[in-house]
């Protein structure tokens, strides 16, 4: 199959605004000729779209995204290219939180005076893509307003949220909280794991 492309009626107005704001504010920061980082939107039965592997997400008019169906527990059948390694992860959260459809992910630490109380994870004995990970992520999840966010230390925030949430809403929180032009992997600037 071929990519299904970013203009697609299947990806909700509301995420494709905020990941074009976060592309637009640096939080895909190029790596090896990719960017780190991953977003998806659930559609129905089992089938979500997801970021692709290895691709250049700042160029995302030209990569599309990959179809993704369930096949249990433990694989996927994928559409148009290899998923992203957040896929797992992403397929774990829409099970476990059905009132939401949308994700967002970078690599982006928190702000140190971040006036939300977010929820900081180990991402560290975790494999990226992991089901441990994915249950890691989907377990550290909290309500904000009309989203969900958790903080993977030295990793950086998953934001989750409904089609239906207004953008803005997202937005202004990702704003209040990181700093889409840094990057993650500094141990000094992380906040502590949250018990």
């Amino acid at each position: 199959g071929q990519p299904v492309p970013r203009a697609s009626r299947d990806i909700p107005a509301s995420r494709r605004e905020v990941v074009d704001h976060c592309i637009k504010r640096g939080a895909y920061k190029p790596f090896l000729g990719s960017t780190v980082g991953h977003f998806a939107v659930k559609l129905a039965d089992g089938r979500f779209l997801t970021s692709r592997r290895k691709t250049n997400f700042n160029n995302l008019y030209n990569v599309g995204l990959v179809m993704i169906e369930a096949d249990g527990d433990d694989s996927v059948i994928a559409h148009g290219s290899r998923p992203s390694v957040g896929g797992q992860s992403q397929r774990i959260v829409f099970a476990e939180h059905p009132d939401v459809d949308c994700i967002v992910h970078a690599h982006v630490p928190m702000r140190p005076n971040a006036p939300d109380a977010i929820p900081v994870r180990s991402q560290r004995e975790f494999e990226c893509g992991s089901h441990e990970c994915g249950q890691n992520t989907s377990r550290g999840l909290k309500k904000f307003g009309n989203l969900y966010a958790v903080h993977l230390q030295n990793h950086g925030p998953n934001i989750v949220f409904h089609r239906d949430t207004d953008p803005k809403e997202v937005i202004a929180f990702i704003e209040r909280n990181f700093d889409l032009s840094g990057k993650t992997g500094r141990l000094e600037a992380e906040p502590p794991v949250t018990p």
